[in-house]
């Protein structure tokens, strides 16, 4: 009788977290999709990809890298002090003021730096699958399942939906 109880109260659990990370997805999707349909616009970065690596990255913006340091790329650079609570801290990742001021050097890196630079210029911003898999081929990121990953939560949350109007207004892919 413990054990069928433990299990219960672990499969409750278990619903709860995925409840608590699906309603933490759409929130952020929510708040960051114009900034990333803009972008989109400006860069030629398809806002699917923009908006999917930022969430894989900063655990929907709840990752202490992007609560102290509004970096929800993860992208390395200097900021010799970040203000993480009273203390100063030097670390190795790029501090920024703002959330969307890092979504745009995210798209910067992507269309300017070298290695990322020729995605912009032979792929349209509909071609989501071919962004994920140049930018891991790029070396973006070293785990094998980062573009199946990326992918996933293009899919699962219709972030393609995004890439394919050319109005905000009306870039709204089904709620789950």
């Amino acid at each position: 009788m413990k054990k069928l109880l433990l299990f219960a109260c672990l499969l409750a659990t278990t619903f709860a977290a995925s409840a608590q990370q699906k309603n933490t997805s759409d929130s952020y999707i929510d708040k960051f999709k114009n900034n990333a349909i803009r972008i989109m616009h400006e860069s030629g970065v398809p806002a699917s990809i923009i908006l999917a690596i930022a969430m894989h990255e900063s655990a929907n913006g709840n990752s202490k890298l992007a609560r102290t340091q509004n970096n929800h790329f993860g992208v390395k650079g200097r900021s010799p002090v970040s203000n993480i609570g009273r203390k100063a801290t030097r670390s190795s990742y790029k501090q920024y003021d703002s959330a969307m001021e890092s979504f745009q050097d995210f798209a910067r890196i992507m269309t300017e730096r070298k290695q990322f630079s020729h995605l912009s210029s032979s792929l349209s911003h509909y071609d989501y699958k071919s962004w994920v898999k140049g930018i891991q081929r790029s070396g973006y990121a070293s785990s094998r399942k980062w573009g199946s990953q990326v992918l996933g939560l293009i899919h699962k949350y219709d972030l393609h939906a995004y890439d394919e109007q050319p109005d905000s207004a009306n870039a709204e892919p089904k709620k789950h």
